[in-house]
């Protein structure tokens, strides 16, 4: 289906805007807070982490980039700069190391888009941890139900949703924050359609991360523009040459999932596919890791004995996964084959296993070169469980060991990540540029970041000379 009712003729953007600015934040549980406090702070910990990367650096070095005068940080950095330029660069760093948390039904990861613009504008305007928290859990809904509404052809088609969708989310949050009107605000979205842009076929490379600083940066500025009486075309999506039309195709999308429900829920806050990320790589490559350990827990394999390893996930989470031999730390994100071998040496993953060329090593080569993937002949189509694999293990005597993994989305639903793992996450994140002193303070203000009238000082405590 392609269109909603017609007997409102009101656009589909101003719709939205109304139910953006009308959202009332007492519908959030306190168990969608306190996962919306897990995602905020999950974030702030992976940009932290990511500052040290080529990808952000090598956009800091360039001349013009981050030069602007304003009071945003360059978290990590003693750099301020615009909120415009502090997103761009924040942005970038919050997805460098592919660290951040994602979500099945949002086809990519959904906070990146939020966090580094929202905590920009908090800042060089003095606003509060409510009202930013707010402002995190309405682009929360703008971005997931339009997800609701393109998906899967929009992700399957080559889109990298985490741009292309995150930054409706960005100018929703944002638009939000600020308090446009409703007119403001669908012309920013308006803009927004224009502007959202990103490919798959970059995964693997630093234009991946790069989508993320343009994109929240670009919805940023739709905000900013619309604030100060710039125009766009109100009827951007339902156009015949508009955002659904020319993104999806006709009979490719659902327009009236984007409105339904912002009464009565359900809230994205709550959702159960919210995932935050164990491994520093790609979402799709959790389940075959996670195979992998279960395997080692039950098994004794030595990397010697091993003859051969057969990785089957489901077709999906392979695309843009099957990178046998990878040649570079971020392909290696994107290595299924690389993660699984990486964890029958290791047991696990971690940011050292992406660091110094760690994927050269001889013993993770030689496992490489008897490891296969293919799509599972038996998890087939969007009806089955596009979040399971199953991992074959053949041992030189011929003995076979096998595990499957079903529907594991992260730590998300009822494996969501405690307050404590998060910590440790963190600490191991964040400690990367902060000085250790820091790091509780900054942890225990993001996650009560609700009750923070002060949302530069909180920032503050993310300035170094790292």
């Amino acid at each position: 289906m392609n269109t909603i009712s017609t007997a409102d003729q009101r656009t589909i953007l101003t719709r939205l805007a109304e139910r953006i600015l009308s959202y009332d934040p007492a519908v959030i549980s306190e168990r969608g807070l306190y996962l919306s406090r897990l995602a905020i702070t999950d974030t702030i910990g992976v940009t932290l982490a990511g500052l040290p990367e080529d990808a952000t650096q090598i956009p800091l070095k360039t001349p013009g980039v981050a030069t602007a005068p304003g009071q945003a940080l360059v978290f990590g950095s003693r750099r301020r700069t615009s909120a415009l330029d502090a997103t761009f660069i924040n942005g970038i760093a919050s997805h460098a190391l592919d660290f951040d948390d994602f979500s099945s039904v949002f086809g990519g990861h959904q906070s990146v888009p939020l966090v580094t613009p929202l905590f920009a504008l908090a800042e060089e305007r003095n606003l509060s941890g409510h009202d930013l928290l707010t402002a995190y859990a309405v682009g929360l809904e703008a971005e997931m139900r339009l997800a609701r509404a393109v998906h899967p052809h929009h992700y399957d088609k080559g889109w990298h949703p985490t741009a292309t969708l995150g930054i409706f989310g960005t100018a929703a949050g944002c638009a939000r924050l600020i308090g446009l009107n409703t007119d403001q605000t669908a012309i920013a979205l308006a803009m927004a359609a224009s502007m959202a842009s990103g490919l798959k076929a970059n995964f693997g490379t630093m234009t991946k991360p790069l989508h993320v600083g343009h994109s929240a940066r670009s919805g940023l500025l739709a905000v900013l523009l619309a604030e100060q009486g710039f125009d766009a075309a109100p009827d951007t999506m339902e156009h015949h040459q508009g955002f659904f039309e020319v993104y999806n195709g006709a009979g490719n999308y659902a327009a009236e999932r984007l409105l339904e429900d912002w009464d009565d829920g359900p809230w994205a806050t709550e959702a159960e596919d919210l995932a935050i990320k164990q491994f520093p790589c790609c979402g799709s490559t959790h389940q075959c890791i996670t195979a992998m350990q279960r395997m080692r827990a039950k098994h004794t394999i030595p990397p010697e004995a091993v003859a051969g390893i057969e990785i089957m996930p489901h077709i999906r989470r392979l695309r843009h996964t099957n990178t046998p031999f990878p040649e570079s730390e971020l392909e290696a994100k994107f290595s299924t084959q690389y993660v699984v071998a990486r964890t029958l040496l290791d047991g696990t993953v971690k940011l050292k296993d992406f660091e110094n060329e760690a994927f050269r090593e001889e013993p993770v080569r030689r496992l490489l070169e008897m490891t296969t993937a293919q799509p599972h002949p038996d998890l087939e189509g969007d009806d089955k469980d596009n979040w399971g694999a199953e991992v074959i293990v053949t041992l030189q005597d011929g003995q076979k060991i096998s595990e499957t993994v079903s529907n594991l989305i992260g730590r998300s639903g009822e494996n969501t990540m405690t307050s404590d793992d998060l910590w440790e996450k963190f600490e191991d994140c964040a400690g990367r540029v902060l000085p250790a002193g820091r790091l509780r303070p900054l942890f225990d203000g993001l996650m009560s970041i609700d009750t923070v009238d002060d949302i530069p000082g909180l920032v503050g405590l993310m300035e170094s000379d790292a």
